[in-house]
């Protein structure tokens, strides 16, 4: 049998503070994931062909293309992110993004000197975990504060059906 506990203490829980405040945590995850991809991804676009020297350096095919999809990729799904639009969608493709990145440009396994091959699992390891992040939003979905549900509230199209 299940009794609840209805005391003020109860009330002030983690668990209660979790749950009833978890459109702000989503919120706050969210600009946490997203605003490392909109910076990078800003400083990408406005140097192309640094990031385009980068890619071919580590012996991706067609360099050129890579940056050309990369860059826009990284920095408007970051944006996506933030502000909660199509959410599941956008951590879907950064999950993707991160993934392909990290085998990129964090290949720990390929250096020999320990301080670099350190570093680079230490990097390798944190797009992990920023990868868990991207899943957790995908279940979670991005919260009832997050641009794409006001726009979606407010389609007169919706209102009508």
């Amino acid at each position: 049998m299940t009794t609840f506990d209805n005391s003020p203490a109860s009330q002030f829980s983690l668990e209660s503070v979790g749950r009833n405040s978890s459109d702000i945590w989503l919120l706050l995850g969210r600009i946490a994931l997203g605003s490392i991809f909109i910076v990078s991804g800003f400083g990408k676009l406005t140097h192309l062909g640094g990031f385009e020297a980068s890619l071919a350096m580590k012996g991706v095919p067609l360099p050129w293309l890579a940056a050309l999809l990369g860059a826009p990729v990284e920095f408007f799904g970051g944006l996506a992110i933030v502000l909660g639009m199509a959410g599941r969608y956008a951590a879907l493709l950064m999950l993707a993004f991160t993934v392909i990145a990290t085998l990129i440009s964090h290949r720990y396994w390929e250096y020999s000197d320990a301080a670099a091959r350190q570093a680079q699992f230490t990097n390798f390891s944190k797009n992990v975990a920023i990868i868990g992040g991207f899943l957790v939003l995908f279940s979670q979905g991005p919260g009832r504060i997050a641009l794409g549900r006001f726009l979606y509230l407010r389609n007169p199209r919706r209102a009508a059906r």
